[in-house]
């Protein structure tokens, strides 16, 4: 009888903690939809984990996460990406039990493009011009102060200005049509188009950028 009353305690205390993991809910991440992000605008999101043995701490177990985006130990997804596309990667979390449990999330971010800048006309040379034209569209909410600039690039590094365009661009707004062109002195002439959008009240500001795959030749003229 001196022993059964000596362990009594002990057993009872296993029983009750056995209780309590047997309450205690498995780890296992909140399955939030995640959003459309955009490139070149600012964004933060705060992931979910609940049951196990919080604070949790999340990681990137496999995979890589869109450039300008990172991950915080608390769960915070934040940055602002600088690259368009469908990034697929493994998130890890871990509680803080005594052993610790860890669960893995496979998710998906996609990272569109709010400015779109293309080819209309290709640059061409016409004589001693070289002509073409560039659509753009603002498939964001926000209206953009957009600036259009495109440069002729010669062989010396020189650059001439072939079109220059300063307005703001409605949401919404697809294929607007931006014809340039210039004369230019006899050379070989890299054609470069620039798009930047800014959004002052989100305090971004978006890049497109176009080049000609080889340089055009202008025969004629000085």
């Amino acid at each position: 009888m001196i022993f059964i009353r000596s362990m009594l305690p002990a057993a009872m205390l296993i029983c009750f903690c056995s209780l309590l993991a047997a309450q205690t809910p498995p780890l296992s991440v909140v399955d939030e939809p995640m959003p459309a992000l955009e490139a070149g605008i600012e964004f933060h999101i705060l992931l979910h984990a609940t049951g196990g043995a919080p604070p949790y701490v999340w990681s990137v177990a496999s995979g890589d996460l869109p450039d300008g985006v990172t991950l915080s130990p608390e769960g915070l997804l934040a940055g602002r990406p600088t690259k368009t596309g469908t990034f697929s990667l493994t998130l890890k979390v871990e509680d803080s039990g005594h052993p610790a449990h860890t669960i893995n999330k496979e998710i998906q971010i996609a990272v569109a493009s709010s400015l779109l800048l293309e080819w209309l006309q290709p640059p061409k040379v016409r004589d001693n011009r070289i002509d073409g034209s560039i659509q753009v569209s603002n498939g964001s909410k926000e209206t953009f102060d957009l600036t259009i600039i495109i440069v002729a690039v010669a062989e010396n590094g020189r650059a001439t200005a072939i079109g220059y365009e300063h307005f703001p661009l409605k949401a919404g707004t697809t294929n607007m049509q931006i014809p340039f062109g210039n004369t230019l002195p006899h050379g070989a002439y890299m054609v470069r188009a620039d798009a930047i959008a800014e959004i002052p009240r989100r305090n971004a500001i978006l890049r497109q950028g176009l080049e000609t795959p080889k340089p055009l030749q202008v025969t004629e003229g000085p």
